[in-house]
């Protein structure tokens, strides 16, 4: 099992960026899928999930600014990030759970994770 995150880049305050996680090794459609970000010295913080079911759970902190979306057929799922602010500005990590858990916020309810990719807001 590997995941690919790319997308990641320098954007400004109040601009958009997409980021992307690709999976290989099975299919993940049936599995729920959350991206993470962390910056130095924090730990690892909730951003987004999306369910087999695609109900989608966020973080407080993005509600209304990222959505994130899966394509089942490219094995992929996508953090739209909208409206960004120089606070957003850490290393974002997705991850993929493979184990039945009723949580999907925790880093703990997750198996897989990807390499991460760097997202830079300027203000």
């Amino acid at each position: 099992v590997q995941l690919q995150a790319s997308g990641g880049g320098l954007v400004q305050a109040g601009g958009s960026l997409r980021v992307s996680c690709t999976a290989s090794g099975r299919s993940f459609s049936l599995l729920p899928m959350g991206w993470f970000r962390q910056v130095p010295g924090k730990e690892r913080e909730f951003v987004a999930a999306i369910r087999w079911t695609t109900s989608t759970v966020y973080a407080d902190s993005v509600k209304g600014r990222f959505t994130i979306s899966r394509d089942n057929v490219k094995n992929t799922v996508y953090l739209q990030m909208s409206r960004v602010k120089p606070e957003d500005t850490a290393v974002y990590y997705c991850a993929v759970s493979i184990a039945f858990r009723n949580g999907v916020t925790r880093p703990s309810d997750y198996d897989y994770w990807g390499q991460g990719t760097l997202v830079t807001v300027s203000s």
